[in-house]
């Protein structure tokens, strides 16, 4: 009798698509309890208490569900944020969530009102413990910071020198007057540069919002720095002009910013970096340095610039093998095909990665570093926000660039012939690039860049008469294709659960003295084994 009654409840709970969810989620747990009753009526009990808690649990997802289509919810409610302290703990909290509002921006491309706490008291959404209170010093690179803002020090920033800058090939006027973001277009950038730069403000906004001064900020999206140092010598009381560039170089006085990649290049399908980050340590994993070809890699664009025209020519051929091969790349040709053959996290199949400059610095720095090759860098010109602190047989081997091709061959040579010390160049670079680069780095730099600008200006900021306010629905929700998905995947949901890093202080002249010339005497010791490498080959 009692095995006939059991049958068929198990049809009911059959019937009902929740006999799994209850033998999972109930009746396992209490087995031994129904092995010691074993009556019809605390069988029935069991399968009443399941069928309610598995209805419950639908009624509340269902209801969650309409809650956010009733919001206009583009993204998925996330309860709670994780933080990894540097120690090693993992602290949870419930986590403050400001979903976009969809419902005007679509239409009118306009910011809804009250879309976002302009201020927002730092005891609210910080967490309290005291192991995230202490927040570690930030990475070295930081300290390039108070170098790039040196040249007004003394002066201050005024209204003046920020009209200045707007003649040095500046893209656009970015405003920020309590919490809210103001935006004056001067010309169309390249591809989508303006646009994802924009984005990655306001999602700094968004993680630290009302915790930033109020700023003026001019930005250029070309691929060279634009205030040359000649015209405004020290002994000149006049500043130059504050310009926010994508790179610099040691002749120019540009403030050098973190690039749009960061959040998606979605002409040539790059995702934003915490994704692209995590897709590049698992290729890593797939494939281990010592599996890898034993060969230098490279592929892009090589008719940017004679410098890469000239790595070219050393690919192989009838004449010579320098030890690299060298592919180049048709843009136009993969946006046709889908992008199929120029995932980078494909490219992590080789011992060796060359990164050589386009018409400046190139974005594809980062994505090389990441890979574990050892990363062999032909002599640079120009420097990002953070490859100032990369160092040359720590992080990367140098490369000439009047003899590219010996030079490669040589360093591939070594590398086979030193295997240990040529991995762990390679993984030092993919652990600095994982570990101090990862995105809430990249925010704290530009909270603490923006922080420390914000100290020199002279004046208050107003909002231009032809400037636009700017927030993330009158720029997310109408777009459309990768824009919108690149946009959402690095949209921040809510403030960010711990407070930036803390800025380190600035070099003194000897200590800055004497990181230049550790990085001087390390590619003179490389080019001297080379040369002493290539009389033995003769």
């Amino acid at each position: 009798m009692r095995e006939e009654v059991a049958g068929r409840m198990q049809g009911i709970l059959k019937g009902l698509g929740v006999y799994r969810y209850c033998t999972e989620k109930i009746l396992l747990p209490w087995k031994s309890e129904v092995t010691l009753v074993r009556s019809s009526l605390a069988m029935l009990f069991l399968i009443i208490l399941c069928i309610t808690a598995f209805l419950s649990t639908r009624l509340i997802d269902s209801s969650s569900i309409a809650g956010n289509f009733q919001q206009k919810s583009i993204l998925p409610r996330i309860p709670f944020y994780k933080y990894t302290h540097p120690a090693g703990k993992k602290l949870h909290r419930n986590r403050t969530e400001f979903r976009l509002n969809c419902s005007l921006a679509n239409v009118t491309k306009t910011c809804p009102t009250n879309y976002y706490p302009s201020k927002y008291s730092s005891q609210d959404f910080y967490e309290k413990s005291e192991a995230v209170a202490q927040q570690p010093q930030c990475p070295e690179y930081f300290r390039w910071i108070h170098e790039d803002l040196l040249p007004w020090r003394k002066t201050g920033i005024t209204p003046e020198m920020v009209e200045a800058a707007k003649d040095k090939n500046a893209a656009f006027r970015l405003v920020i007057v309590n919490g809210t973001a103001y935006v004056e277009t001067y010309k169309h950038s390249f591809q989508t540069r303006d646009i994802f730069t924009q984005w990655g403000i306001l999602q700094l906004l968004r993680r630290h919002p009302g915790r930033l001064p109020d700023l003026d900020l001019i930005f250029t999206c070309g691929d060279r720095p634009n205030i040359v140092r000649e015209y405004y010598p020290s002994a000149n009381a006049k500043a130059p002009p504050p310009l926010f560039s994508y790179d610099g170089d040691d002749a120019t006085f540009d403030i050098v910013f973190p690039d749009w990649s960061f959040w998606g290049w979605p002409e040539i399908n790059i995702k934003p970096w915490e994704p692209l980050s995590k897709d590049l340590k698992e290729a890593n994993e797939r494939r281990k340095w010592m599996d890898r070809e034993p060969l230098a890699f490279w592929k892009g664009n090589p008719h940017v610039s004679p410098k890469r025209m000239d790595l070219l020519r050393c690919n192989l051929s009838d004449e010579h093998d320098w030890n690299l091969r060298i592919y180049a790349q048709d843009w136009h040709r993969e946006q046709k095909e889908g992008f199929k053959n120029s995932d980078l996290a494909n490219q992590c199949k080789h011992r060796y990665k060359i990164y050589i400059e386009g018409i400046g610095w190139s974005v594809s720095e980062k994505y090389i570093l990441a890979c574990d090759s050892l990363t062999l860098i032909v002599k640079q010109h120009y420097y990002d926000f953070f490859t100032r602190s990369l160092m040359p047989l720590q992080h990367y081997w140098p490369i000439r660039d009047d003899t590219m091709g010996r030079s490669i061959k040589y360093a591939v040579d070594w590398g086979n012939s030193h295997q240990q010390e040529a991995q762990a160049i390679g993984k030092a670079a993919s652990r600095f690039i994982q570990e101090e680069l990862n995105m809430k780095y990249v925010y704290d730099y530009m909270y603490q860049l923006l922080a420390e600008y914000g100290k020199l200006l002279t004046y208050k900021p107003t909002v231009p008469r032809q400037a636009v306010e700017l927030c993330s629905e009158s720029m997310a929700c109408p777009a459309e294709g990768l824009i919108k998905k690149y946009m959402m995947d690095s949209f921040a949901a809510g403030p960010s659960g711990v407070p930036p890093c803390t800025m380190p202080p600035p070099y003194d002249p000897a200590t800055l003295r004497s990181v230049l010339q550790r990085k001087e005497i390390s590619i003179e010791q490389v080019q001297k084994w080379e040369k002493q490498y290539w009389k033995t080959q003769r």
